[in-house]
């Protein structure tokens, strides 16, 4: 989609459909006025004063009923949006701008016939502004318009079906999506894993055909000695193994890899915006089958870090990959490490499907990690890391169980998966985790196709760009 930005005396000369503002209106609708203009007339959801999460989704509702009354170009005064949020400053308004356009704008169609009128998708959008707002309108638009593409190509990713995104198709994906960004990109395979002693991520991967992948991302803008470490969770399809997922709780599970997504993308946007920092993806890669040769229920795996893990339930086995992914990443000297998976559905009960869970022992990178979430659009919402849930996660015939060893495993999933890591992330200096489960899809509210929402990249390049 392309977004340009124009005076008014040069829009004049193209034909767009405007859009208006009416609270007063049923729903929102196009309008041909006396004057020959057409117009697509938008009930908001919020009128006049807005906050930034109003925003957000009155940006997605111009292109969504776009789409819905099938029109290829619309016109927008910036003027009327910026009278509603007068204290965001105007490159940061431009960069919400075309990010919330870039994102309701897709749908995953891949595997669809095409209409014969053709898909739907917004073709351009004109954005009219004063003439001394528009450098900084369009450097907004442009930082926008990078991360907003790589969301959606996150996306993409993450709603492909589990046959045709294996390991090894991530890679190669990966591969092609980094090239002239500058990114240096490593993966290990089993036998290499085999020798630095990855026991976790092998045994989980033991039940699949298909190998694993360690994928390693550097992207060096800038010389530094310890580097920001992301870590993103790419099961790329999770059965539960033998402790078979149900047939409704099976479905989206080709989705499981979207942390491992995220992760990637938001290292690819972060480069495409030439941050000057260091910042380092990893992305371990399985798929979680059952077969003769699946890891069980009892069994016991020694992970890179030494460590044992005991392994009380197959389907809990994120958590697992994730432990040698975090003890890989201390051969960086991170500053700070976060990471990113579905980790739990028992996020979304706790939290419903708005927020995703973050936990941490640093109560100020929980905060900030807060005010980063509501600046970006991906929020999310602290639950303990408290010391008494320490006990939990003690293995009984090993060092570490992989779910709630004592008292009712269903309570507290989050939490025990959460312990589980600190585990394993105790040596590092700073770390959080981010739990996206109940982020992995859209939510029906959000002006967004059914699928993969891209969370967190918008955080997470905030935190790139701000940790």
């Amino acid at each position: 989609m392309k977004i340009t930005v124009l005076s008014k005396k040069e829009a004049r000369k193209g034909s767009f459909y405007e859009i208006a503002f009416d609270p007063d209106i049923a729903e929102s609708r196009m309008v041909e006025k006396k004057s020959g203009k057409n117009v697509l007339e938008i009930k908001p959801i919020a009128a006049k004063k807005i906050n930034q999460r109003q925003l957000v989704l009155i940006l997605r509702q111009i292109i969504f009923f776009a789409k819905k009354y099938g029109i290829k170009k619309v016109a927008l005064d910036f003027s009327k949006i910026e009278k509603m949020v007068a204290e965001i400053n105007v490159a940061t308004i431009g960069e919400m701008l075309a990010v919330n356009f870039n994102m309701a704008n897709y749908e995953f169609v891949k595997y669809k016939e095409t209409p014969k009128k053709g898909w739907s998708f917004v073709e351009e959008v004109v954005v009219i502004a004063d003439e001394e707002k528009q450098k900084e309108l369009e450097r907004g638009i442009e930082k926008g318009k990078i991360i907003g593409d790589e969301i959606n190509a996150s996306r993409e990713l993450s709603n492909m079906p589990g046959g045709e995104m294996t390991p090894e198709i991530l890679v190669k994906e990966i591969y092609r999506a980094i090239r002239g960004t500058g990114i240096k990109m490593k993966v290990l395979e089993e036998k290499e894993m085999k020798k630095l002693g990855m026991g976790a991520i092998l045994g989980v991967s033991r039940g699949s055909c298909e190998k694993p992948k360690f994928i390693i991302l550097d992207y060096a803008g800038a010389q530094e000695k310890a580097p920001l470490v992301l870590v993103g969770k790419a099961i790329t399809f999770d059965t539960g193994g033998l402790n078979l997922k149900p047939s409704d709780s099976i479905l989206e599970m080709h989705m499981d890899m979207s942390g491992g997504a995220a992760v990637a993308y938001a290292v690819i946007a972060a480069a495409k915006l030439k941050i000057e920092k260091r910042f380092i993806g990893i992305i371990p890669a399985a798929e979680n089958m059952p077969s003769g040769e699946s890891y069980r229920p009892g069994d016991i795996l020694r992970s890179m870090s030494g460590k044992t893990i005991e392994v009380l339930n197959t389907d809990a086995e994120g958590r697992i990959i994730l432990a040698d992914a975090l003890t890989y990443a201390e051969r960086f000297n991170p500053r700070l490490v976060v990471d990113v998976a579905t980790l739990t559905g028992a996020a979304s009960i706790a939290l419903g499907e708005r927020a995703s869970a973050i936990l941490s022992k640093d109560d100020e990178l929980v905060k900030k990690l807060m005010e980063l979430g509501e600046q970006s659009g991906d929020y999310v919402w602290p639950l303990p890391l408290w010391n008494e849930y320490e006990v939990e996660v003690k293995g009984i015939n090993g060092d570490v169980a992989n779910i709630k060893s004592e008292g009712n495993s269903r309570y507290g999933g989050t939490i025990n998966g959460a312990m589980f890591l600190y585990q394993f992330a105790k040596k590092l200096p700073k770390w959080i985790h981010i739990d996206m489960a109940p982020k992995m899809t859209a939510v029906f509210d959000e002006f967004l196709a059914k699928g993969s929402c891209g969370s967190p990249i918008r955080l997470l390049v905030k935190i790139i760009e701000e940790l």
